[in-house]
């Protein structure tokens, strides 16, 4: 019996030189993906493609794997070449043919890649069989595909009709492949990260294309990260790990916990972020490994607003990108017409002008623009869904337009850039986008109040199987689009109906909206780092938003003194007026609100998710005349400035004024 061999990073140095021919297929093609490793014995001047020997009819394989060529011996493959010299290829015409359909009645014999370009398909799996076209497996029919379609891989247009260059998902029947792409995502995957790239399924997704013909190669290239530092790495095989093994310690750390040399982080760590978790997770495991409190490497992961800190770094600030803004209303529009400019650069800081704002301070406009953004972005016709749990819709206009790629980008340029924390994503949303949370399934509260959320709710309701058959009969034309329509024997059936209805309406069918809306999303490097930290950029993306408190609100901001005593002392006295008009506002006692304090302190009223840089500050001012003390701010340095002034009563009195005067003045 033949068997494949496993891909290593210690394979045996058998040289193969472009030039030569396969003694098998008389082609002297390098091609691994199609045709495999191609391999020349020089001592026996003989070179043969590897998959050319798997799928010949008359060969196995006697030896050990580093035998001759991987187990097929010298002598064996010199007699499978005497027998199909022969045999004439029905393809090319000439001898040679040494690979036959797996049916006994079939006659066809053909080279490997002569094979390839007749459609037949090799199996790469147990007795290695292979069919000619007409004996060829064929994969199950989908009566109503998801659209639009598109290949999962190339994310070109694909029609979906099942063929030997067109594949599908079996688990859910929405992803769709070029031949040719998903071989391409084999190989480089391998067998232990293919997977269906909508569904993630790995296992029944790998045993349908091994029967439709994928080469899947079985890598052990995994890499095992040090327990402590996190930062170097072994092949298994190079340090000779079994796979149940994980516990791997790199020689620096090893004689750093052994007492022979200092702690060094590696040479090559470059931002401050980085630099920080390694730190942080290096000395804190090696505290935990000498305390003998873990078994296996902790990992401290970094807070969102650090991560975008580090991305905001990219910006520079010598370069700009101009944003005309007639008012509050046509912010969307500046925004796409800024980001369809040609020459349009992420990395630019946000120039902003409103057109009606007489004073254009930068800080102030940026800060207001993407507020502003946001909040236009959530009422787009690419979300559908309830308040604060939306969700992608299904809009074939803004597919032609890739509005669902320039809404992604514009959402990453404004965290990155200091907008505020989106809020508004569905669980379900989150989860298509970063696959986080793992075992989150879609709910009825992702669909919100729609027609056919209420189809499906009394298809949920059902206690009888009367009642669920008129329930289903009900939603029919959804059940047929979703390609659910099926005959249900049981009551208790009614839940898997509903998971694979919701499965279809919120993810299968918005492969390509998703898959635009991803693109969009790594503006900036976005994407990739949510991706490494799913958990803490949760709370950014689906909200709730936090509201704000009197206590988050002076945690917001530090107290600069004045160094004189006396003064310090008024400025106490100020600090506890302050603190008071918080608690009062907290409970709907001020005329301003929080928001108005926050608009007026630092130009935006919610936190940015990248966080305040720099921190806000809150400093004093005296007066010779105390009815004409106002408080005052600098937003560009986020600094706040209170009078001191010689009663609670008058201090409200004032702050309220200045705040209601300010938004008015910020509506107009």
């Amino acid at each position: 019996m033949k068997a494949m061999k496993m891909e290593t990073t210690e394979i045996k140095q058998i040289h193969a030189d472009k030039d030569l021919i396969c003694s098998l297929c008389k082609r002297c093609d390098n091609i691994p993906d199609k045709y495999g490793e191609k391999i020349t014995l020089q001592q026996h001047k003989l070179t043969v493609h590897y998959f050319c020997l798997l799928m010949s009819s008359g060969i196995c394989q006697r030896g050990e794997e580093d035998e001759d060529v991987h187990g097929f011996l010298v002598d064996d493959i010199k007699k499978e070449i005497r027998r199909s010299s022969r045999l004439r290829c029905m393809y090319c015409k000439k001898i040679g043919a040494s690979v036959g359909c797996s049916i006994k009645r079939c006659r066809q014999m053909v080279h490997m890649p002569c094979g390839l370009e007749q459609e037949f398909i090799f199996q790469f799996t147990d007795l290695f069989p292979s069919f000619c076209k007409k004996h060829a497996p064929s994969q199950s029919w989908v009566s109503s595909p998801s659209l639009p379609l598109s290949c999962s891989v190339c994310l070109e247009p694909i029609e979906p009709v099942l063929s030997y260059n067109v594949l599908k998902c079996p688990v859910c029947h929405g992803s769709w492949f070029h031949r040719n792409c998903v071989q391409r995502y084999a190989h480089s995957a391998a067998m232990f990260f293919f997977k269906c790239t909508l569904c993630n399924n790995k296992d029944q997704f790998q045993q349908e294309m091994l029967r439709m013909g994928i080469y899947i190669p079985e890598r052990y290239f995994e890499i095992v990260r040090c327990k402590l530092c996190g930062s170097r790495g072994t092949h298994r095989k190079c340090s000779n790990l079994k796979l149940y093994e994980s516990d791997w310690i790199c020689a620096d750390c090893k004689a750093a916990v052994e007492g022979k040399k200092s702690v060094s982080l590696p040479n090559y760590v470059e931002s401050p972020l980085t630099l920080r978790q390694e730190r942080k997770r290096l000395f804190k495991n090696i505290s935990d490994l000498h305390s003998s409190i873990i078994s296996k490497r902790q990992c401290v992961p970094a807070t969102s607003p650090e991560v975008l800190m580090d991305l905001a770094c990219q910006i520079s600030q010598q370069q700009s990108t101009e944003v005309l803004v007639e008012d509050d209303e046509g912010v969307l529009e500046a925004a796409l017409q800024a980001l369809r400019q040609s020459d349009f650069n992420p990395f630019c800081t946000l120039s902003v002008k409103f057109s009606k704002d007489k004073l254009n301070n930068n800080i102030r406009n940026q800060r207001r623009f993407l507020r502003r953004l946001v909040s236009k972005l959530l009422m787009s016709e690419i979300f559908e869904g309830p308040d604060g749990t939306k969700n992608l819709a299904l809009n074939s206009k803004a597919l032609r337009d890739d509005l669902y790629f320039e809404v992604g980008s514009l959402l990453a340029l404004s965290l990155v850039h200091g907008g505020p924390p989106l809020g508004f994503f569905s669980p379900a949303l989150y989860r298509s986008l970063f696959n986080y949370p793992t075992n989150y399934r879609p709910t009825l509260q992702d669909l919100g109040d729609t027609a056919f959320a209420h189809k499906i709710r009394q298809i949920v309701e059902a206690n009888s199987m009367k009642e669920l058959r008129c329930a289903m009969q009900s939603a029919s034309q959804y059940l047929e689009a979703a390609g659910c329509w099926r005959k249900i024997s049981k009551l208790s059936e009614k839940d898997v109906l509903v998971e694979d209805v919701l499965n279809f309406y919120l993810i299968i069918r918005l492969q390509l909206p998703l898959q635009r809306f991803r693109e969009g999303l790594r503006t900036l490097g976005l994407f990739e780092q949510v991706q490494m930290c799913t958990e803490a950029f949760h709370s950014v993306f689906c909200g709730p938003v936090e509201r704000l408190t009197a206590e988050s609100v002076m945690e917001l901001f530090t107290v600069q003194f004045s160094e004189e005593k006396e003064q310090q002392e008024k400025e106490s006295t100020t600090l506890n007026f302050w603190k008071k008009y918080l608690h009062e506002c907290d409970e709907g006692r001020c005329a301003a609100s929080f928001e108005d304090l926050l608009t007026f302190a630092t130009a935006t009223d919610l936190v940015p998710s990248i966080g305040f840089h720099p921190t806000p500050s809150i400093s004093f001012f005296s007066s010779s005349d105390p009815s004409c003390a106002f408080p005052q701010s600098h937003c560009d340095a986020n600094h706040l400035i209170l009078p001191i002034l010689p009663s609670y009563e008058l201090f409200k009195k004032h702050l309220d004024y200045t705040l209601c005067q300010f938004s008015v003045m910020q509506d107009i």
